[in-house]
């Protein structure tokens, strides 16, 4: 087997097997990187470089096996060892931490979590049948699980903190939401996207819409943003009604969860209320080209295991806006995986 030139000497080019191979045993990585995780190394390394004996001694742990989950994650550039036999943070370690907004500390947690794994081990039952593996495994729709486990909804709910500063802030910063006067943030939890957009934006006013039990502690969390005075919180269910009075209203993460049937249900609501012209923002994945590999194509298939959901192409959500009544105006790519796709109510 011929070496490319640019290749170290030593290095053989692998095989498509090998490359398969990789891939299959990319879930073995994850839980590596799932225990790190809950161990909390990341913290504790951060602190200084040290020991897996080190380690072990003050967490409770066994050093030697302790030595060989943080060898096998330096090979991927988590933690990274050095010849006195210390481990240090690396970029990639460093994004285990708790203590930073980019965190993915929750999102290690929860993809390796024994729920999520077991409905995953049943993807096939997905592929045959249509509907959520999650429900043929465990009885009950996700969202009914975390009620019943408040620690996991915690865990999950932490996940989601992440990828709304990684997507929001991406959100905020590309997408121009100058003119709206009131903006409706629907099924948007404690607030988080809209105080990042009305900081940018100091003439514009807020609506915040989720279940009740989820904005109960919104409003010290908007005090936080010094914007009690700007955002209107209410409590309701989207499924039934939607409030009026925005002319502008925001789905971030929100549609990809649900079925077109379920989708065009909360779209409809929103419809009844909005005057002729009032924009909607649905920020969500659009899954992009044939054979280019992209994070959308890995999470809609999240979607079908664990939700009746799934990640849209431009062409569906331009079906699905339609049948609304909306008509698609745009969609603006942001510098995280998530588009804005922007469309007016119609008539």
């Amino acid at each position: 087997m011929k070496l490319k030139q640019d290749e170290p000497p030593g290095t053989l080019k692998k095989s498509a097997r090998q490359e398969v191979q990789d891939l299959m045993t990319a879930r073995w990585v994850a839980d590596m990187i799932g225990v790190a995780a809950r161990l909390e190394l990341a913290d504790f390394i951060n602190a200084g470089a040290k020991t897996a004996e080190e380690i072990a001694k003050a967490k409770g742990l066994h050093a030697n096996s302790l030595y060989r989950l943080l060898r096998g994650l330096a090979s991927y550039g988590i933690f990274a060892e050095q010849e006195d036999g210390t481990f240090t943070q690396t970029s990639r370690s460093d994004a285990l931490r708790k203590d930073v907004p980019y965190s993915a500390w929750g999102m290690a947690q929860v993809t390796t979590r024994p729920w999520a794994v077991r409905a995953w081990m049943d993807l096939e039952h997905s592929v045959r049948a249509g509907t959520p593996a999650f429900e043929h495994v465990h009885g009950i729709q996700l969202f009914e699980y975390f009620d019943k486990h408040p620690n996991e909804l915690e865990l999950f709910a932490e996940a989601m903190r992440s990828f709304s500063v990684a997507t929001g802030t991406a959100v905020a910063e590309t997408y121009d939401f100058s003119g709206i006067r009131t903006l409706a943030d629907i099924g948007g939890s404690q607030g988080f996207n809209l105080s990042l957009v009305l900081q940018k934006h100091p003439d514009m006013r807020g609506i915040l819409f989720d279940l009740p039990g989820v904005v109960k502690g919104a409003p010290s969390f908007i005090k936080s943003y010094g914007l009690e005075s700007r955002i209107d919180v209410r409590g309701g269910n989207f499924f039934e009604s939607i409030p009026n009075g925005a002319d502008a209203y925001l789905l971030k993460h929100i549609l990809h969860d649900w079925s077109d049937e379920d989708c065009l249900r909360i779209l409809k609501n929103i419809y009844a209320v909005a005057e002729p012209g009032t924009k909607l923002l649905v920020v969500d994945a659009v899954v992009g080209a044939r054979n280019e590999h992209e994070y959308a194509k890995i999470l809609d298939i999240q979607m079908l295991v664990h939700l009746s959901g799934k990640e849209r192409t431009q062409a569906e959500w331009k079906e699905l806006l339609h049948a609304a009544g909306f008509r698609l105006t745009r969609v603006v790519p942001t510098p995280s995986y998530v588009h804005v796709v922007e469309a007016v109510r119609a008539g």
